[in-house]
């Protein structure tokens, strides 16, 4: 599970989500910066988490559900 492949996959999953859900949290009135950065960590352990499970789905050396 925790491979090279897997690894990989996961930091470029959790970096992009973490970017679309700070870019989106900073698009609205009302947040704060530090605020949207929490929005965006959050999103990003949300991704970690399902990248984990997800080789319990899918392929095993992958945090893809589609294998």
């Amino acid at each position: 599970m925790f491979n090279m492949n897997f690894a990989k996959d996961t930091v470029e999953r959790a970096i992009s989500t973490f970017a679309q859900a700070w870019v989106a949290a900073m698009a609205i009135p009302g947040p704060a910066f530090v605020d949207a950065l929490k929005v965006g960590a959050v999103a990003a352990l949300i991704c970690v988490g399902k990248a984990i499970a997800a080789t319990r789905v899918g392929d095993s050396e992958s945090g893809s559900l589609v294998g």
